[in-house]
């Protein structure tokens, strides 16, 4: 482990013009190492290079297939390193190594399936008549900005950093401040597949210095956020400034109704990735449960013994896959979670287990599952990121997906039931941009990701990210008779 981390500006490794920050390993509460803080400056200096390359077209007037083979081999490259990345994420994020290991591979994905998407952006002719030849072209947009949460930093670099680079586009990272040193990866990748200096920037900046100077900078063309509501609207305002789009990935409140009908074991099994996969620090996570009145003491019962199953210890010395889980990825974020229980606590929901931090180092959380919420409460509204599920009970499918639909979020939702046509007017009515049946987390990289409402906009995973990262140009030839 190095001590001292820099960031990546014009094919460089550069200092930064605010100094240094520690990065805090969260199962210990000790330094781990320091990175380099980027300023105004640096943020400018990493967007003028960007847009340097892009007007060049030295990705942008390659054919698709060659940008698609570089962005492919990035993805290799992660693989040929997991076993040192994966090692650093763990210590820099909390959550346990096998999961570190799972990211890795993750992240490697969106490089494989966006290098295979990029020669399939064609256009398409229109007919005006004998007169005129008239067809559309998707361009890049440019420079692309891209603010990376702290829960995932490897695989939602990649998310947006293939689909990016892909589409002939050059890109400036900011990396989260909690968790910035695996991104340092992505920097070699580049140069290793052999983009251009200046393609890929790889910055770390305190959110209301180098992120509002990205996201309000007038030469970056197009904006990928994933995080709070707050700061998502705060991006997205300052991009309006120079009306420039966003995507936005925010918070969520997610609920799977479970059915009277439902295979109560396979929810079981789906409970741990649910809630407890990354201790909880998922925007898409099963935060809520919404259990039909004659299943829900069985539900409670299951889930419960769920959650006193997991071990939770230090991530690295988690190395097999297993009912395992890490610490929390601050010992704020800890604290706020164990807030929200005490807190649900006091407005009349019951704590069924867990709900306290350990009385060890490290931002440790026991699992938790919180039973007679009702949908007034603050828990039944509000995002946790944490280890923490709250049981919601309902008497029939409509008030179900009432309650489910109660919150201004609307990321994912899931039904479990074996009831084809319950199922699939469920999907319909739940109020989420993903929906899964009878499995959580249930897709991949192939399909698309997004929210409603307060969850944001634009979509993410899949072919329709594509259209995120490139604009359509019409051109309309009047021909000579």
């Amino acid at each position: 482990m190095k001590t001292y981390w820099q960031n990546y500006i014009d094919g460089a490794w550069v200092d930064g013009g605010a100094g240094r920050i520690d990065i805090i390993n969260p199962a210990t509460g000790e330094k781990l190492a320091e990175q380099a803080l980027a300023d105004a400056g640096d943020v400018d200096r990493a967007v003028q290079a960007a847009r340097r390359v892009h007007l060049s077209g030295a990705l942008s007037d390659l054919r698709p297939v060659e940008r698609g083979r570089m962005v492919q081999a990035m993805g290799r490259y992660l693989l040929e390193h997991l076993d040192e990345i994966a090692k650093t994420l763990t210590l820099e994020q909390g959550k346990p190594l096998w999961e570190a290991e799972i990211e890795v591979r993750g992240a490697a994905r969106y490089f494989e399936y966006y290098g295979n998407q990029a020669e399939t952006v064609e256009g398409r002719s229109i007919p005006l008549g004998a007169g005129y030849f008239d067809f559309t072209t998707h361009e890049p947009y440019g420079v692309s900005a891209q603010i990376i949460p702290w829960n995932y930093p490897l695989e939602m670099t990649a998310r947006s950093l293939s689909a990016g680079l892909a589409t002939g586009n050059t890109c400036v990272i900011k990396t989260p401040e909690l968790t910035p040193l695996t991104n340092a990866w992505f920097a070699d990748a580049a140069e290793a597949v052999g983009l251009p200096a200046g393609a890929v920037n790889i910055l770390c900046g305190l959110g209301h210095e180098a992120g509002a100077a990205l996201s309000a900078h007038p030469d970056v063309n197009q904006i990928v956020f994933t995080g709070s509501v707050p700061t998502g609207i705060a991006i997205a305002t300052a991009a309006a400034q120079n009306v420039v789009p966003c995507v936005l990935e925010l918070g969520g409140k997610s609920a799977a109704i479970v059915c009277e009908d439902a295979d109560l074991d396979a929810f079981e099994k789906d409970v741990r990735w649910g809630i407890y996969f990354n201790a909880g620090q998922v925007c898409s996570a099963m935060s809520r449960v919404i259990a039909h009145e004659s299943i829900h003491d069985e539900l409670v019962e299951r889930m419960v013994s769920v959650a006193q199953s997991i071990t939770v210890k230090p991530g690295i010395e988690q190395p097999e896959f297993g009912a395992t889980m890490g610490a929390m990825v601050s010992d704020k974020q800890r604290d706020r979670a164990a807030g929200m229980v005490s807190d649900a606590q006091a407005q009349g929901a019951t704590v069924a287990t867990g709900g306290r931090p350990l009385n060890r180092p490290g931002a440790f959380l026991e699992p938790t599952v919180v039973t007679n919420v009702t949908p007034d409460m603050t828990i039944a509204n509000e995002e946790v990121f944490g280890p923490v599920v709250s049981v919601l009970k309902a008497s029939n499918d409509a008030e179900a997906i009432k309650i489910a639909n109660g919150t201004p979020y609307g990321l994912v939702g899931g039904v479990f039931t074996r009831n084809l046509d319950r199922a699939t007017q469920a999907a319909r009515q739940v109020r989420a941009g993903q929906v899964f049946v009878n499995e959580w987390f249930a897709g991949g990289v192939e399909t698309p990701f997004g929210g409603y409402g307060k969850s944001g906009y634009g979509r993410e995973k899949g072919r329709e990210a594509l259209w995120n990262y490139v604009q359509t140009k019409n051109v309309a030839i009047k021909l000579n008779s």
